[in-house]
């Protein structure tokens, strides 16, 4: 998530490198910048905030609608806070689902033409599921690498999961790129799983209506070999300048 001085909300997530395990899930959320699953090794300018909202709409019908504001207090340790509203087939009634708390530090931070990396770790609970309140913990270290001036950046993610309901672990995998089309406007891709099972993949666009301030996307995404598991995004994130004390 995400420098405004370094270019580029995808992210998380809902949906997440670990974050791939709760978006193969259904818990989908943003830990990357949106609308990517896979994290990269930026966090939002020191003394800032920013808040990542989307809708996401599934082939199984359900709507979920996310906010997620994130906040650097310290310099390097960016705070997010999340949760989404979920409406299910048929015009169903409309409830809480997925909530994240996740913490996200930089060991090297990621610069034009080099490499950076970090931990992120965070706890996501959606209230749909039974078994150990439907929460699960998480970890993974993001990896970002920059070629050509930023014009291009390769994502890589490795983590670990453990669902407290069955208290099975997972390994949690990431892998994805931003590459520049125009001065405003990104391609993206990924895939990510969770280490069982084929994995997740997603693309789309990235713009920035107002540069290092405002970006709209949309994504399209699914799983490999198809199994009804579809969707589509669309996203606003929002960066402010520096004004925490």
């Amino acid at each position: 998530m995400k420098s405004v001085t370094g270019w580029k909300w995808m992210g998380k997530a809902i949906q997440a490198s670990v974050l791939a395990a709760p978006c193969a899930l259904g818990v989908t959320a943003a830990y990357a910048a949106r609308p990517m699953i896979t994290d990269d090794a930026r966090v939002v300018d020191p003394k800032a905030c920013q808040v990542e909202s989307w809708a996401r709409r599934n082939q199984n019908g359900t709507n979920e609608f996310w906010a997620q504001p994130a906040c650097n207090f310290t310099g390097n340790l960016e705070v997010t806070v999340g949760g989404a509203l979920t409406r299910e087939n048929n015009g169903g009634p409309t409830h809480h689902s997925a909530q994240v708390l996740q913490g996200k530090t930089l060991f090297k931070p990621l610069e034009a033409n080099g490499w950076g990396y970090g931990l992120a770790v965070g706890t996501v609970r959606d209230p749909r599921s039974g078994s150990g309140g439907g929460r699960s913990w998480y970890s993974y270290v993001p990896t970002s690498f920059s070629f050509a001036d930023d014009r291009f950046v390769l994502h890589t993610n490795l983590g670990w999961q453990r669902d407290q309901g069955t208290r099975r672990n997972h390994v949690t995998w990431g892998l994805g790129s931003e590459t520049q089309l125009t001065e405003r406007a990104y391609l993206i891709a990924e895939t990510f799983g969770a280490g069982d099972g084929k994995p997740h993949y997603q693309m789309g666009v990235r713009y920035w209506i107002i540069p290092n301030r405002v970006q709209v996307d949309t994504t399209y995404g699914n799983r490999f070999g198809g199994g009804g598991e579809r969707w589509i995004s669309v996203g606003l994130r929002l960066l402010s300048p520096a004004f925490l004390p």
